[in-house]
C-alpha cells in the first residue's frame, strides 16, 4: 500500500492557526464507516450520537510546557530545547536548534539561570540528553519558563496556553496535546454523564512522532515512533462491562484508539497495564476495541488519517475529506472535528 495514496489537497487557508473562542462551538462531521454517509453538525450536537450505557473514553495526558529558549553558558548563542521525554531522574532526551552547538558537556542557561542544562548524550537527528539543575520543584519552574510546544504548522502564538490543553488534563508527561479533546467542555462533560454515558480516562503520552512525516513510498516499511500509555483496573471494568452489554466503546482520538487496541491485540481483553506502544494502525487491521471515533482532520499521508482510514475506509475518508474542504471545514490541531461511526 502506497502512502501516495493517503494525500489529498488542502488550501493552505484551511489549517485553524487559533482555537475558536468557545470549545463546543467547533463543526463536526458525522461520518458512516459503512456507507460514507456524511451529516454536518456541531460539535455539542455529539450528545445526540452517545447513548445510555455507551463509554466515552478520553486521553487525560497533559502537555508540558516544554519549549525552552536559553543560551550557552560560554558563548551566549540562542539554543532552543524541546523536552521530549523524562529518561530518568533530572534527565531528559529533548531535540535542540541549533544541535550543530551542543556538543557533550555543554550547559544551556535558561531564565537568566533559573534552570541550567548539562548536555549528557549526543543523539543522532538534533536529539540530545540533559541533566537539568534548578531550586524547587522541576514542573514549577518549567511552568513559568517554557512555552507550549505547538505543532510546526501553527505559526501565530498562543495567547491563552491552556487552549492547547484539554479541560480534563491531569497526567503530565506530553510534547503534544490529544487534540480531539480539545473541544469538549466541563459542561459537555456533565451533560454527558447525565445521559447515563461512561466517562473513562486512559493515559498516553504524545510524542513529537505525531507530527513526524512518513519518508517512505510503502506504508508497510513505516517504523512508528514508541509512546508511553496506562489504564487503571477501574476503567478495565468500565470498557470490559460496556462490550459485554453490546453498548458502544467510542474513543476521542487517535492516541486514545492506539492505546486501546495495543491493550486488546496483547491481552485480548482490557485490563491494568502500561508500557510502550508502536502500533501502527492502517487499512486491513481489524479493530478489537474501539466502535466510533472522534477525531479532528488530520494532515495528508500522515499516519493519522491511515489509522482514520482503517476504521472507515480509505474511499470514504478522502472523500469527506474533499467535502470538508469544499465546505470550508478547519483542518488539524486547532480545527474541527469529525465523529466516525
Amino acid at each position: 500500500m502506497k502512502v501516495e495514496d493517503f494525500n489529498y489537497e488542502l488550501p493552505e487557508e484551511l489549517i485553524a492557526q487559533t482555537p475558536l473562542q468557545k470549545r463546543d462551538e467547533s463543526r463536526l462531521m458525522v461520518l458512516d464507516k459503512n456507507t460514507g454517509e456524511i451529516e454536518h453538525k456541531y460539535f455539542r450536537d455529539v450528545l445526540s450520537y452517545l447513548h445510555a450505557g455507551d463509554t466515552l473514553v478520553l486521553n487525560n495526558t497533559k502537555v508540558l510546557p516544554a519549549r525552552l529558549y536559553g543560551e550557552k553558558e560560554d558563548t551566549k548563542a540562542a539554543i532552543e530545547v524541546l523536552l521530549l521525554k523524562n529518561v530518568k531522574g533530572d534527565i531528559w532526551e529533548c531535540l535542540v536548534k541549533p544541535a550543530r552547538r551542543i556538543k557533550k558537556g555543554t550547559v544551556v542557561v535558561f531564565g537568566n539561570g533559573k534552570l541550567k542544562a548539562s548536555c549528557v548524550f549526543v543523539g543522532e537527528d538534533g536529539i540530545r540528553h540533559f541533566t537539568f539543575s534548578y531550586q524547587g520543584i522541576f514542573l514549577e519552574v518549567l511552568e513559568e519558563l517554557g512555552t507550549m510546544p505547538l505543532p510546526p504548522y501553527i505559526h501565530e502564538q498562543l495567547e491563552d496556553q491552556s487552549r492547547y490543553q484539554t479541560v480534563y488534563a491531569k497526567e503530565v508527561g506530553s510534547a503534544a496535546a490529544p487534540t480531539a479533546g480539545l473541544h469538549f467542555t466541563k459542561e459537555l462533560l456533565d451533560e454527558i454523564a447525565q445521559k447515563g454515558v461512561n466517562i473513562a480516562y486512559i493515559t498516553l503520552h504524545v510524542g513529537l512522532g505525531t507530527f513526524r512525516p512518513v519518508n517512505v513510498d510503502n506504508i508497510e516499511d513505516h517504523e512508528m515512533h514508541s509512546e508511553f500509555y496506562q489504564m487503571s483496573s477501574e476503567v478495565a471494568d468500565i470498557l470490559t462491562e460496556t462490550k459485554k452489554r453490546g453498548n458502544k466503546i467510542i474513543s476521542v482520538g487517535t492516541t486514545t484508539t492506539r492505546t486501546l487496541e495495543t491493550i486488546m491485540s496483547l491481552y485480548h481483553e482490557f485490563r491494568s497495564c502500561s508500557g510502550f506502544t508502536n502500533i501502527f494502525i492502517y487499512p486491513g487491521y481489524e479493530f478489537k476495541a474501539i466502535d466510533s471515533l472522534i477525531t479532528n482532520f488530520h494532515l495528508p499521508k500522515s499516519t493519522l488519517v491511515m489509522l482514520v482510514s482503517a476504521l472507515a475506509g480509505r474511499e470514504h475518508v478522502l472523500h469527506a475529506y474533499k467535502v470538508a474542504v469544499d465546505e470550508k471545514y478547519r483542518f488539524f490541531s486547532f480545527g474541527d472535528a469529525m465523529l466516525i461511526q
